[in-house]
């Protein structure tokens, strides 16, 4: 199967597009066996839509996934609002830096995209010395009680050399002190056809018992990325709520020199900056309009469909959008550990 499960127009075929290869495959019209599955910090629900499948981004369409979202937690309660209102209402408001796993339902796949800040580049660089860098050992304490046969974390590049890449090599460790091969996969967005130079960093496992190891996605696009044109040119001359979040936007009179973080104009035809969950200070300009990207471009870049909506304020929104997994990427993802588990 395409690691990037792109549908074309027939409902029996998917294709590996503009990537040079053309494989047919017979698509997941309905899955006959799902995977029962839990997410943890699942923010607005990037990582789960990736999981589920069955959206459409602009004219591609997503398969549906055999994963089973039976619960999903995250501390944001306006995040929550988000998923509730695009996902599921599966979704519930959790501290999950002291939660009992045994309150939480047992899955046979666990994901999970921990918090951030402390191994970003831009962010505190506290790695695994903070209460925040800790959490990952939510997922640990999850393993402990419920075995799942998969766990896949998500976090960003920067953990691979928080202190000389002892954190990342401790958190492998104790993966596998229980009981699990652990792989760590290096994916850069562009690859898989994301429209935005973002490159994340995911943690898979799989319970020591059973045989062989999910294929890392095999990158689609190397040979031609999508461009920032490609993702929102459409939207140049919407100015109001037809298309959701389009008329929201910061105000600001002119670009001024970012140094690549952000603050500068967009390039048209190269993929966008990485969407920022800093809101006012990074939130790139359009690459024509004498304006900042909206909160639907921004949602473009990072391929949440159109039907996706935020209902809270620009800065609550790109706070959401900017910390999410890009649901193309997260279906890249979903697809090889779907594969896996389908030849057990």
């Amino acid at each position: 199967m395409s690691n990037s499960a792109l549908m074309t127009a027939e409902p029996a075929v998917s294709r590996w597009k503009e990537s040079g290869t053309i494989i047919p495959i017979k698509a997941r019209e309905s899955v006959s066996k799902k995977y029962s599955t839990v997410s943890l910090f699942c923010g607005c629900g990037g990582l789960d839509l990736g999981f589920v499948g069955g959206f459409r981004f602009k004219d591609l369409e997503y398969v549906e996934q055999p994963f089973d979202v039976k619960a999903a937690y995250d501390f944001n309660d306006k995040c929550i609002d988000t998923y509730r209102q695009n996902i599921s209402e599966h979704a519930e408001v959790k501290d999950l830096s002291q939660y009992d796993p045994r309150e939480v339902p047992a899955a046979e796949v666990l994901i999970g995209g921990f918090p951030c800040q402390d191994f970003a580049s831009c962010g505190p660089r506290n790695g695994l010395n903070s209460e925040r860098g800790r959490l990952y050992e939510a997922l640990l304490r999850y393993m402990d009680v419920h075995k799942p046969m998969v766990v896949v974390g998500e976090n960003v590049i920067g953990l691979a050399n928080i202190d000389g890449g002892r954190a990342l090599e401790t958190i492998k460790a104790r993966l596998s002190e229980r009981g699990y091969k652990v792989q760590i996969w290096t994916l850069f967005a562009p690859d898989y056809g994301v429209p935005q130079t973002r490159t994340r960093l995911f943690i898979v496992a799989v319970r020591e018992d059973l045989k062989g190891f999910p294929e890392q996605p095999v990158p689609t696009h190397e040979n031609g990325y999508r461009t920032l044109r490609w993702a929102i040119d459409d939207l140049r001359d919407v100015q109001d709520e037809s298309i959701p979040n389009q008329s929201q936007y910061f105000r600001a009179s002119k670009a001024k020199r970012g140094n690549g973080q952000g603050d500068e104009k967009s390039k048209a035809d190269a993929p966008g900056y990485t969407v920022r969950a800093n809101a006012k200070s990074r939130v790139q300009f359009h690459y024509d309009l004498e304006r900042r990207l909206t909160v639907r471009e921004c949602a473009r870049i990072q391929t949440f469909p159109d039907t996706f909506t935020f209902a809270h304020s620009a800065t609550t929104n790109i706070m959401q959008i900017g910390n999410a997994v890009p649901p193309m990427l997260a279906h890249a993802v979903s697809t090889s550990i779907a594969r896996w588990l389908e030849q057990l």
